[in-house]
């Protein structure tokens, strides 16, 4: 499961890189590209840390740096949506939908390691 999630989140990334090539230039999209590109890979990465966590309270600290960076990229990526800015909007719902299955899946893993943290 990590690694598929892992390839979800590399995928994710590409995604958003493709959608953000699209957009039809002014000051907001250039923004919000910086801000997605940021915020998309840096939950990518920070996956990547929490797999090498030295603890189990550090497992779900960068868990919650991952969730926390995937629900920035959703908002970003519903305003581009809401704002019209991109040549595909095909490609923009589908990058959205994925954005908020990952945002799903996180928080329930971030849920049920506290939950599990706090049995011990």
């Amino acid at each position: 499961m990590r690694k598929e999630l892992e390839e979800r989140l590399i995928c994710f990334v590409i995604s958003i890189s493709d959608v953000c090539s699209d957009l039809k230039p002014c000051f907001l999209s250039t923004h919000l590209t910086s801000q997605i590109l940021r915020s998309g890979t840096s939950a990518a990465l920070n996956y990547g840390e929490a797999q090498a966590a030295e603890s189990r309270k550090d497992f779900i600290h960068k868990l919650s740096v991952v969730l926390k960076e995937l629900r920035e990229t959703d908002v970003n990526l519903r305003i581009l949506h809401g704002a019209n800015l991109t040549g595909s909007v095909e490609k923009l719902e589908a990058v959205l939908d994925e954005s908020r299955q990952l945002v799903s899946i996180f928080y329930r893993m971030v849920q049920t390691a506290r939950s599990n943290d706090v049995k011990k």
